[in-house]
């Protein structure tokens, strides 16, 4: 009997929502089937379908007309939900209903009683034979009654080989609230990952793609966050993503001369991602500050790994190619002022001509020997109005030079100073240290309000960040951007656990001296699972400082362990 009522149920689901369909359809002037003009003339080339913006009539048309049979269409069902939990009943209601049985007792009270108890919620739905396996294409409402308010897509257990993601690709552009597509084992070839990356930036509500337990033997999962992606968040689980697909996504995230502005969420755990992968990631990481979350959970990451995003997010010295774009970058920045500098003064153009082109001093000499007498009186009132001309330009030159390095001076005081501070914060082991030297370096907070204008909100290239001069290298300030980073089930021991806590330290440190609004740096890191005791003394103090800045922590009050002591 379960199973027959459920049955009726889905039936009825399904031809009230195909009567919606038809009503949008006749309001639209639109037809449900690309059949009805193909039987007069078969011959016939059919008509170019427009799109209705209701993804279940186009997307039956679509497969009608790539040659698809009905029972070959995959049906376009609404999202299940699980059961909603009954509200209780009023007790007035019990009340009135009692006082008026009491007053007018019937014959069949003991029956209607029987028949009104209604049967348990069931958490379960029962199918035909072989339904559960068919493809279906779930989809998600903000408004049931509107089939145009599709905002997500679940595609579970079947291929989608080329001739489907064709069909997409007609379908989810028009969708206008289409904001997340969740894909599980669907089996996708590189051809469909490349179709997929092509169209997706067309869809422009959809923030969210998750793509989880399908193995692509090429990996090109980094073509779905290249350049023109608008994903916001991409969850690749499980997919068995190698080495070899995490160097292309750590190229997607960053590289010197681009960066991926969009992606906040990136999940990539239950993959075999080992040191060299996550090396890549981090690299990655280096010049991308739009990442938030990254997980790296239940993969085969080890104390290199560990090391070097421990590296990236506390600060790391610039490569060559990575000095030379900064280089780029500073001239670009300061073009038009150095065009005004290089014009020369009037007095200094004799410096700009070529030299096959004498100038006219060297003229004049002949001249002089021939008539001194006559050109003496003229040549010295040129000669001093040029020396006085020359004087007070030099003098003028002075004093800017000078102010030009009284400026400098007090710069690189400033930064001097930030210098020793962050370098014996980022060598001390133990808060306590660093709280006895914050309090020396409080005089020189009082420089430093400048991070708190609005203008550091803005997208600032990493190689434009202040530079630190260490045994001939240029050190800049890691990623701090990133807040969440998952490296829980991994292969990381004590070793790559120090790391991970002077990353940490040295963020701490950074944000006490400089306060910024966009970048508080890691908030959270989750560790559980590695090749690490619980009692390990870094471990723990690494804990201890990550409970510290986890956002949803609340530290015990005062008065609760006094009030458990007495109540006990």
């Amino acid at each position: 009997m379960s199973s027959s009522t459920s049955s009726s149920g889905s039936v009825v689901k399904k031809v009230k929502m195909g009567k919606r369909v038809e009503k949008m359809l006749k309001d639209k002037g639109g037809s449900t089937s690309g059949q009805d003009n193909g039987d007069d003339d078969p011959n016939k080339t059919p008509e170019p379908y427009i799109c209705t913006g209701i993804f279940e009539a186009d997307f039956t048309e679509f497969c009608r007309r790539n040659l698809l049979k009905d029972n070959e269409i995959p049906a376009v069902v609404i999202r299940p939900k699980p059961p909603c939990a009954q509200a209780p009943p009023d007790n007035k209601s019990k009340d009135s209903k009692d006082s008026n049985t009491s007053k007018d007792p019937t014959p069949d009270e003991g029956v209607d009683a029987a028949n009104q108890e209604e049967a348990p919620p069931k958490t379960y739905v029962t199918k035909d034979k072989y339904a559960y396996f068919r493809p279906v294409v779930q989809v998600e409402m903000e408004n049931e009654d509107k089939p145009t308010t599709v905002t997500e897509i679940y595609i579970r257990g079947w291929k989608i080989d080329s001739l489907m993601v064709g069909i997409f690709k007609q379908c989810w552009p028009i969708i206008e609230k289409l904001s997340v597509v969740n894909l599980w084992n669907v089996n996708l070839s590189e051809d469909v990952v490349k179709e997929f990356a092509s169209f997706l930036p067309q869809c422009q509500n959809l923030k969210t793609l998750v793509i989880d337990g399908t193995w692509c033997p090429e990996e090109p999962w980094s073509l779905l966050i290249g350049e023109d992606s608008l994903l916001t968040s991409l969850s690749l689980r499980n997919n068995g993503i190698t080495d070899k697909g995490a160097v292309m996504i750590g190229k997607a995230l960053s590289t010197v001369k681009s960066s991926n502005k969009n992606l906040v969420s990136l999940n990539l755990s239950g993959n075999k991602i080992t040191d060299v992968g996550a090396v890549a990631i981090a690299n990655g990481l280096r010049m991308n500050r739009v990442l938030l979350s990254l997980s790296l959970a239940n993969n085969n990451v080890s104390d290199e790994g560990a090391k070097k995003l421990g590296e990236v997010l506390s600060r790391f010295p610039l490569t060559h190619e990575e000095v030379v774009e900064r280089r780029k970058l500073l001239s670009e920045k300061g073009s038009p002022d150095q065009g005004l500098l290089k014009s020369p003064p009037p007095s200094r153009r004799d410096r700009d001509r070529p030299g096959s082109v004498r100038s006219s001093s060297h003229m004049d000499k002949t001249d002089k020997k021939r008539d001194k007498s006559s050109k003496k009186k003229d040549t010295k009132r040129s000669e001093k109005d040029k020396d006085d001309a020359r004087s007070n330009r030099s003098s003028a030159d002075a004093k800017k030079d000078k102010d030009d390095t009284t400026k400098g001076k007090k710069e690189d005081k400033w930064k001097k100073g930030l210098l020793k501070a962050s370098i014996a914060s980022f060598v001390a082991d133990t808060m306590s240290t660093k709280t006895s030297k914050g309090k020396k370096t409080s005089s020189k907070d009082k420089r430093v309000p400048e991070s708190d204008s609005p203008e550091i909100l803005e997208a600032i290239n990493p190689l434009l960040e202040q530079v630190e001069s260490m045994d001939n290298q240029l050190w800049i300030p890691g990623n701090r951007c990133l807040i969440n980073l998952n490296l829980s089930r991994n292969k990381i021991t004590d070793t790559g656990m120090k790391g991970l806590l002077l990353a940490v330290q040295y963020q701490i440190t950074l944000l006490n001296l400089a306060p910024s609004p966009a970048m508080k740096g890691i908030l959270r890191m989750s560790l559980t699972g590695n090749d690490v005791k619980k009692t390990d003394e870094t471990y723990v103090k690494l804990q201890e400082v990550l409970l510290a800045r986890d956002p949803y922590y609340k530290p015990p009050e005062k008065g609760e362990g006094d009030n458990q002591s007495l109540a006990g």
